[in-house]
């Protein structure tokens, strides 16, 4: 079985990295390469950066890009105003990994198939953001989440599956910087639809949701944004929630803190030296904590 992925969710808006809430609202962090450095080196599985002022007005800074992938260690998914296979070639050119799109597929579906062709499935993640609507149904938007298509996810997730797409990135703007964790209802949705493997987005504030994701919503990845800006262990304080819940991932990192206990925010429980000394790590010459 393949183990389950956790990835960084990265929002680039005019050249600074932001928090975002409810996708109308953006919080400034900091530059891309500090937070590229950050996650890349703290055991992240992948990163997905997404430029939303691309995909309003141009497309993405290819200078920045190369710059950026330079000082990422991991597979990069870069998304942010693809509008052509030429454009796509020069971002895959630049260091990414995959692409990933969302507005223009709604507006052209066949631009799937035609990254698809040319780089491979595997190179593809459709993006879909949604929203519930006034009578409880849930919609597709586009555009940030400006824009509604008028779509039901379930439908297009198939279409998009059927059209080519490797992977789905499945967003929740209601549930968007309010740390309430994964419409996990959303998540099964889809899940059950589909045969490529789903991203679970959107809502994550605790390090425990990272685990509702996969178990109550059958994601295969589970990303986030806000939550990994917080505190430099944050990505490995999530594997170790996700291993705390018997959910397969991958450790490559020497901080870990298997066995340890979080309290419901996740902060580590402080331990006597009595305890510390009971859950040693062996390291080569010497024992530590």
């Amino acid at each position: 079985m393949l183990k389950k992925r956790l990835i960084a969710c990265l929002i680039v808006n005019n050249g600074l990295i932001v928090q975002s809430i409810g996708f109308n609202k953006y919080l400034p962090v900091g530059r891309p390469r500090f937070s590229i450095e950050f996650v890349a080196r703290w055991d992240v599985d992948e990163i997905v950066l997404l430029d939303i002022s691309a995909s309003r007005d141009n497309s993405i800074n290819i200078k920045t890009l190369e710059m950026l992938s330079k000082v990422c260690f991991v597979p990069l998914t870069v998304g942010g105003g693809i509008r052509s296979v030429g454009e796509a070639l020069n971002i895959i050119k630049a260091g990414a990994d995959k692409l990933c799109i969302n507005t223009y597929a709604l507006e052209r579906p066949e631009i799937i198939t035609e990254i698809a062709e040319k780089f491979g499935s595997q190179c593809v993640v459709v993006s879909i953001d949604c929203r519930l609507d006034s009578e409880g149904k849930y919609k597709v938007y586009s555009n940030s989440g400006t824009k509604d298509s008028g779509l039901d996810p379930v439908s297009w997730a198939k279409q998009v599956e059927l059209l080519g797409a490797g992977e789905i990135l499945l967003h929740s703007i209601d549930r968007d910087g309010l740390k309430q964790g994964y419409d996990t209802e959303l998540i099964k949705n889809i899940v059950d639809v589909v045969s490529i493997p789903v991203i679970a987005s959107g809502g994550v504030g605790l390090f425990s949701h990272f685990s509702s994701g996969i178990i109550d919503g059958g994601a295969d990845a589970v990303a986030a944004a806000n939550i990994f800006h917080h505190t430099e262990h944050s990505t490995i304080v999530a594997k170790t929630h996700l291993l705390n819940s018997n959910i397969d991932v991958r450790i490559d990192s020497e901080a870990t803190y298997k066995g340890r206990e979080f309290d419901d925010n996740g902060r580590l429980i402080m331990l006597s030296e009595n305890n510390l000394s009971k859950i040693n790590i062996k390291r080569g010459k010497k024992e530590l904590i």
